[in-house]
C-alpha cells in the first residue's frame, strides 16, 4: 500500500494518544518522541491491555499505540474490546513480532496498522497520523501476509485443501454477494494505494458521505470486518 508523506494537520486540536506497552523504556521513549511534536498529545500511557482499555474508556484518545504481548490482557484481545466498545478510536499496533497468524489475528481484531519496532521515527509518526485521518497502514510485508491467511480461510471456505487450487482474492470471488461495479471497483483500488474517503472523494467526483456510504458496500460484498481488511483485499485484486 502506498505511503503518503503528508504534513501534519496544520489547523485543530491536537491527535490524542494513549502509548499501551509494558516494557517501561520503550513506553517512555515512545511516548516522548511522539508528544514533542506539536500535533500529537499523549494522554496517557498503559503497562498492560487491560489498563489500555481502562485508560481509554477514560481518556478517549483518537489513537491508540499497542504492543501485542502484554501482561493480564493482550494487546490483540485489547484491540479487539476497544474495536467493539470503542470503534472511533484507531489502534496502531507496534510490535516485535511479525509472526502470520499473530498479524492476521491483530488485524481481524481491527487494528488500522501494523508495524515492527524497528520502524522508522518518521514511518511511525506518519502512520499515527494516517489512521487519525480514516487511513490503514500495512507495510506491504504485512499486508501479504494477511492477505494469504484470507485466502487460506477462502479456501478453507470451500472445503479446497491449501495447495489444491489457484490462490483466489482475498475471498474467494463466489463468495461476493454480487459483483462489485466499476464505480465500486474503482474506490477499492484507491483503497488499495492507501487513500482516504477524502482523497478518494476528490478523484471520483464524489461527496465524502457517498464515498463512505460505498466503502460500508463493498465491505458487505467483500465480507470484510473493518475497513483495514478491506484494504488488504483491495490490495490482493488491485495490487
Amino acid at each position: 500500500m502506498g505511503v503518503e508523506h503528508a504534513a501534519a494537520p496544520a489547523v485543530g486540536a491536537p491527535l490524542r494518544l494513549l502509548v499501551a506497552d509494558d516494557q517501561p523504556i520503550i513506553r517512555r521513549g515512545l511516548a516522548l518522541m511522539l508528544d514533542a511534536e506539536p500535533d500529537i498529545e499523549v494522554v496517557g500511557q498503559a503497562t498492560d491491555g487491560q489498563q489500555a482499555l481502562e485508560l481509554a474508556h477514560a481518556l478517549r484518545p483518537d489513537v491508540v499505540v499497542m504492543d501485542l504481548h502484554m501482561p493480564r490482557v493482550s494487546g490483540v484481545a485489547a484491540t479487539r474490546l476497544l474495536s467493539a466498545q470503542l470503534p472511533r478510536v484507531a489502534v496502531v499496533v507496534l510490535t516485535t513480532f511479525d509472526d502470520d497468524e499473530l498479524v492476521f489475528e491483530a488485524v481481524r481484531a481491527g487494528a488500522r496498522a501494523y508495524l515492527l519496532k524497528d520502524a522508522a521515527e518518521a514511518e511511525v509518526l506518519e502512520t499515527v497520523r494516517a489512521v487519525h485521518r480514516g487511513e490503514s497502514r500495512l507495510s506491504p510485508a504485512v499486508a501479504r501476509k494477511v492477505l494469504e491467511q484470507f485466502r487460506a480461510l477462502a479456501q478453507g471456505w470451500h472445503g479446497a485443501a491449501p495447495a489444491a487450487a489457484p490462490a483466489p482474492a482475498a475471498h474467494a470471488p463466489d463468495a461476493l454477494e454480487e459483483p462489485l461495479s466499476d464505480k465500486e471497483e474503482r474506490i477499492l483500488a484507491l483503497l488499495a494505494d492507501g487513500c482516504s474517503n477524502k482523497q478518494i472523494a476528490e478523484q471520483v467526483f464524489l461527496a465524502e458521505g457517498t464515498v463512505k456510504n460505498y466503502v460500508s458496500r463493498i465491505m458487505e460484498k467483500l465480507h470484510a470486518r473493518n475497513r483495514t481488511e478491506l484494504a488488504v483485499m483491495a490490495t490482493g485484486r488491485h495490487g
